[in-house]
C-alpha cells in the first residue's frame, strides 16, 4: 500500500458544491473509515478552488476508481485533479 496526494481543482460552482457537500463528505467519512482516507480538506485561502486529499490505496489506478465515485466527480464540479504518489517512510511518518 501506497500514499497518494490528491488535488482537486473545482470550479466556480461554490453553491452547487455547498449544496452536495453532505453527500461529498459522507462519500470521504466512509473511506476514512474504511482506512483509505487518510487526510482530506479544501482550500480556505482566495487561490484557486480545489482541495487536498490522501488516499492509502495499492495504485494510483485504484485511486482513480475511488475518485470516480465521488459525488463532486459524478456532478461534474471538479475539472481536474492530479494523483501523485506520496511514499511512506519520510520524517514525517509516526
Amino acid at each position: 500500500m501506497s500514499l497518494y496526494a490528491i488535488h482537486y481543482v473545482y470550479d466556480d460552482r461554490a453553491a452547487e458544491r455547498e449544496e452536495m457537500r453532505p453527500l461529498h463528505r459522507a462519500w470521504m467519512l466512509g473511506l476514512a473509515e474504511q482506512g483509505i482516507a487518510k487526510v482530506f480538506g479544501r482550500y480556505e485561502d482566495e487561490g484557486q478552488p480545489g482541495a487536498l486529499l490522501v488516499f492509502e490505496a495499492e495504485s494510483a489506478a485504484a485511486v482513480e476508481e475511488l475518485l470516480a465515485a465521488d459525488p463532486y466527480q459524478a456532478a461534474g464540479l471538479v475539472v481536474g485533479h492530479t494523483v501523485r504518489d506520496w511514499p511512506a517512510g519520510g520524517p514525517w511518518t509516526a
